[in-house]
């Protein structure tokens, strides 16, 4: 009778229905590397500047930040062929394909794209976890 109801209790296990949180669709990361044609500091300064006016405030964002290059990361595995880089993490991929569309969006592109030498993208579906305290 005992190996019957731990059968059952491993089965149950198994076939339980996922929880909220593993139903939830993985956010989206939306990471962007900019290489300018002219990167002087203030090119690069004039460009976070418009990615904080044009990009920050879109809906379903719950991650943006952009920012230059750091000077003091040239360890042999840094990546350093970037000059500014735009992180966002979108709530959804409903929301990032808003984003992409979206005029904000559209206008930075327009009003930007004549100083980049490479734009690379990457897009990537991101899973929370919780992490523990040190």
């Amino acid at each position: 009778m005992l190996r019957l109801l731990v059968a059952a209790a491993l089965v149950a296990c198994c076939v339980a229905p996922a929880s909220a949180e593993d139903k939830k669709p993985p956010m989206i990361g939306h990471m962007v590397y900019f290489k300018l044609k002219d990167n002087t500091p203030e090119n690069r300064k004039k460009l976070v500047a418009a990615c904080e006016k044009y990009l920050s405030e879109h809906p379903g964002t719950v991650f943006f930040s952009a920012g230059e290059i750091g000077d003091e990361f040239k360890r042999d595995v840094n990546d350093r062929d970037w000059d500014v880089a735009l992180h966002l993490v979108f709530v959804d991929k409903a929301a990032h394909d808003k984003y992409a569309v979206d005029k904000e969006h559209l206008k930075f592109i327009d009003e930007n794209k004549a100083n980049w030498a490479k734009v690379r993208v990457f897009d990537s579906e991101l899973r929370s976890y919780k992490t523990s305290k040190k």
